[in-house]
């Protein structure tokens, strides 16, 4: 028990205590004041001790409540923590469900490059064999295993959406991914630091674009329809020329040579016209390492009969250093007999066609490229301003009495070549056509 269960001085009412008249009765202590005061000042010292232990106790009462209440509050506490981890496991638990039986493909990106989340629709779209738990945790090693960058296209993402579409080959299969991937901002990053993980979103577009190529299979299949009915008229007259000239060669021996020239003319004619068609149906050309200049100069051999049917003046001319180019010859005459027709069918007899080639350096992103240009100018009535944005469209004729296929065939070749081809006005009348064709430099391969 402590000293407080004494309120008052042991021995006070007892009388077993100093009192003041007492003797003193210590042995040898012959001052009885100094006993007294003695006894005072002790009977004071116990005094403190006995409300300080009284203090102490009523401390520790209150510290037992305290710690009582606080012994519930971590109950309560506990309790609540349990509930939150209860319901985030649910949360979670429901978040996986979902994820999982989404019907795209889903991948969450981790600031350092590992995929946290994969459900099962991303790893059947990238036809991936392992686990994404396994050892295709890391970003790098899925764009490894399924060949698309998508190192890359997360490094691109911000917090805007963006899309990509990329075409997968595998076991011979072909299909096509929707790729559509963000930032997501949040968590302890700090804004040096940038946002903390990337979604990507993956969706199998296979079937709409089949649908696509079929809609553009079914219009290329119509425009076909219509431009072969063109091209029966068109061939139909210059055999119907040919015919004449033969009876002619045949008939009038004086004049033989101008009939000949003639009916070479035609047949040339005749010539360009089904290349036409079958290089718009036609596969990809095969390259070769060719001399563009002699190249050219044997197309305009070749068109010479066309040309001087047409009475048409031809000034060649070359400034070109280089001359090697990845093409093919027989691409480079087709492109040539067209636009020789093309001047003819729009340059009066008489007029001229100016032909050169020269070389041009540009440079992007730091690198320097070399083009060989090659010009043609007629001198004929131009082309009309509405119509300059849909010359090179297949089908599209300008006066209404061709096919409308050999400047689209034009275009079509030096886009597969790697080149360029625009068209303008001159200002001293007639229209300018300008090929422009990447130099063939050592260690290029041909296709």
């Amino acid at each position: 028990m402590l000293p407080s269960s004494h309120p008052v001085l042991i021995n006070a009412e007892s009388g077993a205590g100093f009192r003041s008249g007492d003797r003193c009765t210590l042995e040898g202590c012959g001052d009885e004041r100094l006993c007294e005061s003695a006894t005072q000042e002790l009977a004071a010292a116990f005094s403190q001790f006995i409300c300080a232990s009284s203090q102490l106790e009523e401390s520790y009462r209150r510290l037992q409540d305290e710690i009582a209440e606080l012994r519930l509050e971590l109950a309560r506490r506990n309790a609540a923590l349990q509930c939150s981890l209860a319901e985030n496991e649910r949360i979670r638990q429901n978040l996986e469900q979902i994820v999982s039986s989404m019907p795209c493909g889903v991948l969450v990106v981790e600031r350092e490059g590992s995929i946290s989340i994969a459900n099962p629709e991303s790893r059947r779209l990238l036809r991936l064999q392992a686990d994404c738990n396994g050892e295709l945790l890391d970003l790098a090693g899925l764009s490894h295993a399924t060949g698309i960058d998508l190192v890359g296209l997360v490094q691109l993402a911000s917090t805007q959406e963006s899309i990509h579409e990329v075409c997968l080959r595998a076991s011979g299969s072909v299909w096509w991914l929707e790729v559509r991937q963000r930032r997501l901002a949040g968590g302890d990053a700090s804004p040096e630091e940038g946002t903390d993980r990337s979604i990507v979103i993956l969706r199998d577009i296979t079937a709409r674009k089949k649908a696509e190529q079929e809609r553009e299979d079914g219009r290329r299949a119509m425009a076909m329809a219509e431009v072969s009915c063109e091209v029966a008229h068109e061939i139909r007259n210059p055999l119907a020329s040919l015919e004449l000239f033969a009876e002619l060669v045949e008939q009038d021996e004086a004049q033989r040579a101008i009939w000949i020239s003639h009916l070479r003319a035609g047949i040339r004619s005749l010539s360009g016209t089904v290349n036409n068609v079958l290089s718009l149906r036609s596969g990809t050309i095969h390259l070769d390492i060719i001399d563009w200049v002699q190249a050219v100069e044997d197309a305009l051999r070749f068109a010479q009969p066309l040309l001087a049917q047409a009475q048409l003046a031809v000034e060649w001319s070359t400034s070109a250093a280089e001359r090697h180019v990845l093409a093919s010859a027989a691409a480079v005459q087709q492109i040539v007999l067209n636009l020789v027709s093309n001047a003819i069918r729009h340059t009066p007899a008489g007029g001229t066609l100016q032909v050169w080639v020269s070389q041009e350096s540009d440079a992007e992103r730091g690198v320097t490229s070399e083009w060989l240009v090659l010009d043609f100018a007629d001198s004929g009535s131009g082309i009309a301003t509405d119509q300059l944005d849909r010359i090179f469209d297949a089908g599209f004729s300008g006066n209404g009495t061709t096919s409308g296929l050999g400047l689209a065939v034009c275009e079509r070749i030096m886009r597969e070549l790697g080149g360029k081809i625009s068209a303008q006005n001159r200002r001293e009348g007639g229209a300018r056509f300008t090929l422009r064709f990447p130099v063939y430099r050592k260690g290029e391969a041909a296709a």
